[in-house]
């Protein structure tokens, strides 16, 4: 091996390696259980984010894990057409050279992004791959391949045929940019600041008015009612009666509905239908005119009066307000806030539009759904995500599946010229099923499907259906779903929806819902903020100049750059250094609680990558020890010491085992680094060497090297799903030196260990010696005594089980704790440092071991050093100034300070006390 742990020399050459020899794909052995993920499938026009690799790596987990407990076991990989977003990647490109989609035509344009698929979608998969993910890329799947596509043309034709697809003019998001109805995922509300206008709509034969607030003055051309609350009694007399609508020539009528919130605004609601999705379902209550005010692009179409048509909608409200002021109509102008929804692609504000889509009738399809998770046929993980998903599927509404554009999977229904339609596979099937004649022209639906109609097949189309695959028959339902909470609706209740209406199975036996990745101050990574981490940068580096360009190139609002900049040279002075990816994995998991949003520090990950350098120097130690030795499995010959470790062991793998399949894998994580850091690293490859290195036959020196392989090889096992480079590299080295080790071909399809019996009574004893270990160590540190010093240890109120322990670990005890002597206190006692161990007394007497004098002065002195920092502390933490200003994360740091100085004072004037009494 090599000094020293070097990721980037090892991490593609057993990539490469497993690749090579197929080891990421099923076993095929149909006798073992089947264990089947599929992945949430990235976008094609993704890179790799935090939450990619974050869910990819509790995924590699899982799957690497049972793997290795010999299922059979497939881990589905794919991606995802992306309609929206790739569409326009491949429009940018266009508009750059002066061109736009129309130039080309759909079918060249559709060609073209097919290209560019070929050389840049893959982009994210290799990307997968440096993070470790031991998918089976021989299957990898994309939504718009040939077998998927015919998936998704059959559930279309076969759900329109069920009645449960239709074609109707609902209120849909509509981005005017895209001319495109978007789904609600794509679309994010955030507070921005406006005004609420008080307008005053005449009372149709009289000379009063209502005055009605609203927050969008131009759709008031589209408007089909004026609502109050029945029981609000100030407008009691008015229901009824009707509205002349201003600029409109034409009457609108008062009504009352319970949906009108008396205290907002006039308690008088302007109601149009056909541009608000509340007022939608008001209209519908109450059968009103739904009247559409806009163009495609925004504009007042040509129906509405001629003032105003052409304008886009912000130009109209400039007018409409203008014309309501002239009109001596405008009662007041309010400041106003309020959540404005814009597309999350092209930043551009939705418009609630009334148009001709696709619909799926989503309650009758909801139904089971509700009732498989409810009867814990789905189990969700963690359960409280229950709840939210009833509440969404109880009022869950239709869902509408078209969508205005050229890149995805074409609706399959063709058209007349008469406008009527026809649904079937394709055309030739159209005219077979509808006995149409060639004679008649027909012209397919321009709309494609919804992008998450297709991944809503996901977990049934990518093991081959409609065709009755061995796959199919083998994997579904998969095992779990790995996935984030904030596509439960979008993502997850759809492939719940359509797995049992068509495998009529649930897809998935368990949900697992992950947090969102944080930065350290728990803010969410986006890149407005420039706080977003590359998980490319943590494994290879990146230098601050370069961090810097990569934050700041591109935003959407340039302004910012100064401030991320500044933010970016605060956090990371010296750029990210190298981590390699199994820190970074080692760093997901620690943080894997359940659900909850994980905070990602840095500093975190450098702690893990310390954890990977621990790991290769003790593998280097056993090496050492081992290689050109004898070694022999004898479990005969093991000391206590062998025992103790092999018992310890157990518990690990008990409890590893335990929370991975409890999906805690923080706690998972947390048994792992305890045992190797501590346990192993820390006290048995130390307590070995007594044995290794001293008065020990040559087949007990034998057993220990071979325990030592033992341990470390179940060590590497163990954490392979964790860090799977840094373990095969390790495994590949023990197994040339130990060719009795290897089982396979790679650590990866090697078997998980298996636990053995614990010996309670013996973890007890070693724990006993190390407590005895660590207060001979304490006492050196208290009464700075030179570690290397020899001690004379004395000791009292020793039990008969305590003598039998001092018996058996003696030579441990004088190794490890350079004890001259171990002896039992006769007659008085000398001045004594003193350790209690149960209710045995440790005396180590410390005449001519100390400088009385000396070692006052110097505790002394650094009483002296510490005094002023706790001064200064205190009265800098007593100032408003600062506790009142400062950003609550730096006052907490000082108050850390100040508690760790108070600690360490309070510890100096405790040993000055013990030395003045000597």
């Amino acid at each position: 091996m090599k000094q020293s742990y070097q990721p980037d020399q090892i991490e593609k050459k057993w990539y490469q390696f497993w690749e090579e020899n197929n080891l990421f794909k099923p076993s095929g052995d149909t006798s073992k259980p089947a264990y089947c993920i599929v992945i949430p499938p990235p976008n094609i026009t993704g890179s790799l984010h935090m939450g990619h690799a974050f869910q990819d790596t509790i995924m590699d987990l899982l799957i690497r894990y049972n793997r290795m407990q010999g299922k059979n076991t497939l881990w589905q990989p794919g991606t995802d057409h992306a309609g929206i977003a790739t569409q326009m990647v491949v429009e940018r490109q266009l508009n750059a050279n002066g061109q736009t989609r129309h130039d080309l035509g759909r079918e060249a344009f559709v060609e073209r992004i097919w290209e560019w698929k070929a050389e840049s979608g893959g982009n994210i998969t290799q990307q997968l791959r440096r993070m470790g993910a031991s998918a089976d890329w021989s299957r990898e799947r994309f939504t718009m391949d040939e077998g998927l596509s015919k998936a998704v043309q059959k559930v279309f034709v076969s759900l329109y045929k069920e009645g449960l697809i239709y074609r109707g003019k609902r209120l849909v998001n509509w981005d005017p940019i895209l001319k495109t109805a978007v789904s609600d995922i794509e679309v994010e509300s955030k507070e921005e600041s406006s005004s609420m206008w008080h307008l005053r709509y005449p009372i149709a034969g009289t000379d009063e008015y209502l005055v009605v607030a609203t927050t969008r003055p131009e759709t008031m051309l589209g408007d089909t009612a004026v609502a109050v609350h029945p029981e609000d009694e100030r407008y009691a007399q008015y229901i009824g009666k009707m509205i002349d609508l201003p600029f409109c020539d034409r009457q609108i009528p008062i009504i009352a509905d319970d949906y009108v919130d008396p205290e907002f605004g006039t308690g008088c609601v302007k109601i149009t239908p056909a541009h608000d999705f509340n007022d939608y379902e008001m209209g519908k209550r109450h059968n009103l005119p739904m009247i559409n005010v806009f163009t495609d692009e925004a504009k007042i179409n040509d129906e509405m009066p001629a003032a105003y048509r052409g304008l886009d909608r912000f130009d109209a409200r400039k007018q409409i307000v203008a014309d309501f002021e002239k009109a001596g109509l405008l009662e007041k102008i309010e400041p106003h806030t309020l959540m404005i929804p814009r597309c999350d692609r092209t930043n551009q504000i939705v418009e609630p539009y009334l148009t001709d889509q696709w619909f799926v009738d989503a309650k009758t399809l909801a139904k089971p759904a509700i009732e498989a998770v409810k009867n814990k046929d789905i189990k969700f993980i963690p359960q409280n995500w229950e709840n939210t998903y009833f509440e969404w599927m109880n009022n869950i509404q239709d869902w509408c599946i078209s969508r205005q554009l050229w890149w995805g999977h074409r609706i399959p229904a063709w058209y007349d010229e008469d406008g009527n339609f026809y649904v079937a596979e394709n055309e030739e099937a159209v005219r077979r099923e509808y006995n149409l004649g060639a004679d008649i022209a027909l012209r397919q639906d321009e709309d494609v499907l919804d992008t998450w109609f297709s991944s809503a097949l996901w977990p049934f189309s990518t093991l081959g259906w409609p065709d009755q695959t061995d796959e199919l028959k083998t994997f579904y339902p998969t095992s779990v779903l790995v996935t984030g909470f904030d596509i439960i609706f979008f993502w997850v209740a759809r492939m719940i929806m359509f797995g049992l209406h068509f495998m009529k199975e649930i897809p998935f036996k368990e949900v697992y819902f992950h947090g969102l990745v944080r930065d350290q101050d728990g803010q969410k990574m986006s890149k407005s903020k420039g706080n977003v981490l590359d998980p490319i940068d943590l494994i290879d580096g990146i230098d601050l100049e370069s961090l810097v360009a990569k934050r700041t190139t591109g935003l959407m609002q340039p302004q910012m750059a100064p401030r991320i900049e500044a933010d970016t040279r605060r956090h990371f002075p010296d750029g990210i250094r190298a981590f390699g990816t199994d820190a970074l994995r080692f760093t997901f998991t620690a943080l894997a609680t359940n659900g909850r949003d994980i905070i990602f520090d840095v500093g975190r990950i450098e702690g893990y990558s310390n954890f990977c350098n621990k790991i290769w120097n003790a593998s280097k130690f056993v090496f050492m020890n081992a290689e050109g030795k004898e070694v022999q499995e004898n479990p005969a010959k093991l000391s206590h010491i062998d025992r103790w470790i092999n018992s310890r062991l157990s518990y690990m793998l008990t409890e590893v085992n335990r929370h991975i399949e409890s999906y805690r894998f923080d706690l998972a994580t947390q048994a792992l680094y305890d045992f190797t850091w501590h346990e192993f690293c820390d006290w048995y490859l130390e307590l070995t060497k007594p044995i290794l290195n001293g008065e020990y036959s040559e087949e007990e020196k034998a057993a220990t090297r071979y325990n030592l392989l033992f341990v470390l090889d179940a060590i590497l096992k163990a954490l392979h799903p964790f860090m799977p480079y840094i373990t095969e590299e390790i495994w590949q080295k023990l197994i040339e030196i130990a060719p009795s080790f290897k089982t396979a071909v790679s650590i990866s399809v090697t078997e998980f260990p298996a636990v053995d019996a614990r010996d309670t009574a013996l973890e007890a004893e070693v724990e006993w010696l190390q407590e005895v270990l660590l207060a001979v160590r304490r006492i050196r540190g208290e009464m700075n005594i030179s570690p290397g010093k020899p001690l004379a240890v004395l000791y009292e109120n020793a039990s008969s089980e305590d003598l039998a322990r001092i018996e058996q670990n003696m030579p441990f005890l004088q190794r490890m704790g350079r004890l001259e002597n171990f002896t039992k206190v006769k007659g008085t006692a000398p001045e004594s440092a003193v350790m209690v161990i149960g209710k045995m007394r440790l005396l180590i007497p410390l005449a001519g071991l100390i400088d009385k004098e000396q070692e006052l002065a110097r505790l002394n002195r650094e009483i002296g050093k510490i005094e002023p920092i706790i001064k200064a502390l205190t009265a800098k933490l007593a100032n408003p100034g600062f506790t009142d200003k400062a950003p609550a994360k730096v006052v907490e740091g000082e108050r850390v300070k100040l508690s760790d100085a108070e600690n360490q004072l309070a510890e100096l004037k405790q040993q000055l006390v013990k030395i003045e009494a000597l």
